[in-house]
């Protein structure tokens, strides 16, 4: 049975050769099999590693037009031609877990921690820094969603929170409340 964690390791693998070969999008799907019939020994037991794969190559191959603006955006010292293309394929991969996948089966600090372990393993001696900073970057964007407890907290909620109890201050206070009125 393939674990999540080798299922990413087969769709690097996929996107990587994909990316390298400049092989036109229509071509992934034969990768993934090749590369699926590599590591998969029997297809019953590991549908479920063979589906996480497939929807890894897919989407994020499906979703590169909205992925390499951002690596582009969080990484711009780095134009997308010059990073590595391990790198490269490593940041669109945790990028599409953190932008497009379901949290209550990836939550984006796992998308991370499984990004940066793919870069160490596969990339070069700073990878695992440099992708790191770009999925921190991403994952502060997006409101660091999931950050206490599982739940879905963002800065905007926190405000929200903290202005509602100001709110209810001023309130109590006859609308006297000095932090409001600054």
């Amino acid at each position: 049975m393939i674990s999540r964690h080798l299922a990413r390791v087969i769709a690097l693998q996929s996107l990587y050769e994909w990316d390298f070969n400049k092989l036109p999008k229509e071509k992934v799907g034969d990768v993934l099999e090749h590369n699926l019939a590599q590591f998969v020994k029997d297809v019953e037991k590991d549908k479920a590693g063979i589906e996480f794969a497939t929807e890894l190559v897919f989407n994020t191959i499906e979703n590169r037009d909205k992925i390499d603006p951002i690596i582009e955006k969080c990484a711009p010292d780095w134009p997308l031609e010059q990073i590595t293309v391990v790198d490269r394929n490593v940041l669109r991969l945790g990028i599409y877990e953190l932008l497009f996948s379901d949290y209550s089966k990836t939550p984006p600090k796992v998308a991370i921690n499984e990004a940066i372990e793919l870069a160490k393993t596969f990339g070069g001696e700073k990878s695992g820094k440099f992708v790191n900073g770009v999925l921190g970057t991403v994952y502060k964007q997006l409101g660091e969603p999931m950050k206490e407890d599982g739940k879905e907290k963002t800065k905007n909620e926190e405000q929200k929170k903290t202005e509602s109890k100001d709110q209810k201050k001023d309130k109590e206070l006859g609308g006297k409340n000095m932090k409001n009125k600054s």
